[in-house]
């Protein structure tokens, strides 16, 4: 049996190394490698010599130390069980251990790098129950050799060998402690490494589902606020409200079955195969940074349902653990809703408004989770976005988050900001609806069952970018100094946490667009919107979308940004093969089109990447109405405009670094032939109107002057109504009204432009800012300053557009 045992894993494992670097991070290093393994067995052994056969790096059955040491080979396990029935651990340093000790304390130039291995047979976490989940669970304890075997067997197709960071022996020697002290101590550092790596890669033990919902009922918070319960409802008695909190906690918590999982991972990658072209994910470097001793709050944005199965499907096929996921409780359907929660989804409600119990046994759930060491997953902007751009943050979860820290900080908290690029949305059809005025549909399993036949469909590639992360820990000293040594209460909300939240929400926000990638979808839709008939000869439009790739380049957004790398010809190529646009053969040239249904779609993928062609967009706008501009009308009027943009779309540069910014943009433009600069470089001139490069300057502008027109129409109808005469909500009801019909007019195929919450949302940051104000019973009042701020505007926007927009209000 154990030669059968040596042999199979040569013949029947495919083992997988990581991390990605592993290999680059051991070979050639100066000093003698040993390898020290988690456990002792055989098969793992095999599995490290054929990983290292294969990587080429040294190997575990070479010898060690030949001069000072006989017979010592280049590994060794840490623990081992012990007994007669191999039940007993021995956590007692090895003896390969503690002869190396001995050998580098009598030699100071020798010195040994460590080199933590653990194999991982499957990738369930240890839980307890069901032959299968056994069968299927990495941390099976065997106590013989026939068991052993069976483990190769059925988890053999998904090994995995995770390296730890090497590390040099002698640096963990500490003066004259003797060598018995030192082992212990080296000893407990490695095995804290093994679980870290542990956790990362394979996630904390699984209690059962009924251990964590009875270990929530049992805190004294959620004890607490069931006495209240009694207390304010009076007739409710105690059991009853104890019955009432038990049902919470099930309604939220989630089923996490490792066989689902690695069943669910099979199913996916049929899926993805079958629905896209390909599934990108990208950064991945990021995880191996922040995995290992981090609790892990991956904060992506939200464009589709199929976002749930994408970041769980991409982690989990780079070898981590995947998330715990909140899911709105909309989406726990009949067999759905059991599904998700095996796959790692808890459900929350959309509000927690009149139940301060259910709100603290939600939070004690999410407590327990984050204290268990399991990463979690939850949409920052609340909702999908129906418009494509980032929506305003829902605050409520990242409250929570920080609170459930602060009361018990066992491991570091790192936001993991994540952004989704899809080539073609799902449920593109249905945002189109909504955006429409047609009401928003419920979920349910027969609106499921509708969709599947696009599933048909071709939908291009999908993206899943990692932005970089943000460390709870830094705004927590910035916010609150020595935080770590008070002591935070269940019922006690200390004061500065909401500023904290309020500076973190936008932060992740921008972090998600900082991590964008550009799609050929994107470039396309952006520059075929920019036409009035979303049409150009498709040499002009090759030209437009290789100056937007240039603009990239010249004015890089942030270094996660991601750009395709196809020509602007096999752009064009590709967007007819995807429907997305058809060509038309004529004389002077062929023609590119895209249909009336599939540009009101289109706004959508150009939104998704429109703060990356803002800031140079807006610049451009100072030139549509203008033959030339001095730098400091051009610094001028960003400045009035930008803090409005930049709310509305999550742009990363502060209002202080906008002048820098503002020159760099002027000077990457004029590099790329797109404005004239004088010679002192104060002046800055568009090119000739029939040039290329003037049609290219006013096509860049289109970007955001919708944008600019909807903050006019907003101020115009304001100054028109007069200070102090109309309040907020009718406000913007009039703006939706005449966006309406400025869109019926002039065929504007963007139903965002009438989009109420961004009429809200910029009437909120002009009081924000003091422009306007608000007396006591609602009305808005405005002064000079909002009079200045609708004069800028009008030197951007052309005659012909202010005059079609006044035209409108005052019908």
């Amino acid at each position: 049996m154990q030669g059968l045992l040596g042999r199979i894993p040569a013949l029947w494992v495919r083992s997988t190394l990581r991390p990605e670097d592993a290999a680059a991070r051991v070979a050639g290093r100066a000093v003698p490698i040993c390898y020290v393994l988690e456990r002792r067995s055989r098969s793992d052994l095999t599995v490290l010599q054929d990983i290292c056969v294969r990587q080429r790096l040294p190997r575990p059955g070479r010898r060690l130390l030949t001069r000072q040491l006989r017979n010592v080979r280049s590994s060794f396990p840490l623990t081992s069980r012990v007994g007669l029935w191999r039940t007993r651990l021995d956590r007692r340093p090895p003896e390969l251990l503690l002869a190396l000790i001995d050998a580098l304390k009598r030699d100071p130039s020798l010195d040994v790098c460590l080199v933590p291995a653990a194999v991982y047979w499957g990738r369930a976490p240890s839980k307890e129950h069901s032959v299968i989940r056994l069968l299927l669970s990495e941390d099976w304890v065997i106590g013989s050799r026939v068991r052993r075997f069976f483990t190769v067997l059925f988890n053999g197709r998904n090994t995995t060998v995770q390296l730890g960071e090497p590390v040099s022996l002698r640096s963990l020697l500490e003066g004259d402690a003797d060598t018995a002290l030192t082992g212990r101590r080296v000893a407990r550092l490695l095995r804290a490494q093994f679980a870290r790596l542990r956790a990362a890669r394979i996630g904390p033990d699984l209690s059962h589902r009924r251990t964590i919902v009875a270990g929530v009922l049992r805190t004294r918070a959620v004890r607490a606020a069931v006495s209240q319960e009694v207390r304010d409802k009076g007739k409710l008695t105690r059991r009853a409200a104890l019955l009432e909190a038990r049902r919470y906690a099930n309604e939220i918590a989630a089923n996490y079955s490792p066989v689902f999982v690695t069943l669910m991972s099979f199913a996916l990658t049929r899926l993805w195969n079958r629905l896209y072209d390909g599934v990108i994910f990208q950064h991945v470097e990021t995880l191996q940074q922040v995995a290992e001793g981090n609790e892990i709050v991956y904060v992506p944005c939200h464009r589709s349902h199929m976002d749930y199965l994408l970041l769980s499907y991409a982690i989990y096929q780079r070898g981590y653990a995947i998330p715990h996921i909140a899911a709105g409780l909309n989406l726990n359907l009949p067999i759905v809703g059991r599904f998700l929660r095996k796959g790692g989804a808890f459900f929350i409600r959309r509000s927690f408004r009149g139940s301060s119990l259910y709100t603290v046994v939600f939070m004690k759930y999410l407590a327990a989770m984050m204290a268990r060491g399991h990463s979690i997953e939850y949409f920052i902007e609340g909702g999908r976005s129906r418009t494509g751009r980032l929506r305003a943050p829902m605050t409520g979860m990242l409250s929570m988050t920080v609170r459930s820290y602060l009361r018990e900080p066992r491991r570091p908290v790192v936001f993991v900001p994540v952004y989704f690029g899809y080539e073609r949305i799902v449920e593109g059809p249905t945002y189109v609806g909504e955006l429409s005025g047609r009401p928003k549909e419920k979920e349910s399993v027969r609106g499921l069952l509708r969709s599947l036949g696009r599933l048909r469909q071709r939908f291009g590639y999908a993206h899943v970018n990692l932005g970089e992360p943000i460390h709870l820990d830094a705004l927590l000293e910035r916010h609150a100094p020595g935080w770590r040594s008070q002591a935070f209460e269940d019922q006690n909300r200390p004061p500065w946490v909401g500023a904290l939240v309020d500076e973190l929400a936008p932060m992740i926000l921008r972090h998600i667009n900082a991590a964008a990638t550009v799609t050929p979808v994107n470039l396309l839709a952006t520059v075929l919107l920019s036409t009035p008939r979303q049409a150009m000869l498709e040499a002009d439009l090759r030209s437009q979308i290789e100056t937007l790739v240039a603009v990239l380049g010249a004015m890089p957004y942030g270094d996660r940004v991601t750009v395709t790398q196809q020509s602007a010809a096999e752009m064009v190529q590709y967007g007819v093969a995807l429907q997305m646009i058809t060509r038309e053969h004529a004389r002077a040239g062929d023609i590119v089109r895209m249909s009336p249904e599939h540009a009101v779609l289109a706004t959508y993928y150009r939104n998704n990447v429109m703060h990356l062609f803002a800031m140079p967009s807006l610049i451009a706008c100072c030139f549509l109405s203008n033959a030339a501009m001095s730098s400091e009308d051009v610094q001028r009027l960003a400045s009035r405009i930008y803090p409005y943009i930049a709310a509305e779309l999550f742009l990363g540069w502060s209002e202080q670094e906008l002048p820098q910014v503002v020159a760099r943009m002027l000077a990457a433009l004029a590099q790329l032939r797109l404005l004239d600069c004088s010679g002192d470089g104060q002046l800055w001139q568009r090119p000739e109107p029939t040039t290329p490069a003037a049609l290219a300057l006013s096509l860049l502008a289109q970007t955001t002057i919708q944008t600019i027109e909807r903050y006019y129409l907003a101020i115009a109808l304001l100054i028109r109504a007069g200070s102090g005469e109309i309040t907020q909500k009718a406000l913007e009801e009039r703006c939706q009204l005449m966006a309406q019909r400025i869109t019926m007019l002039y065929g504007f195929n963007s139903p965002e432009f009438f989009d109420r919450s961004l009429f809200e949302n910029f009437i909120d940051l002009l009081r924000g800012r003091g422009v306007v104000r608000a007396d006591e019973a609602g009305r808005l009042l405005f002064d000079e300053v909002l009079i200045r701020v609708a004069a800028d505007a009008q030197v951007v926007l052309s005659e012909q557009i202010r005059h079609s927009i006044l035209q409108v209000t005052h019908c």
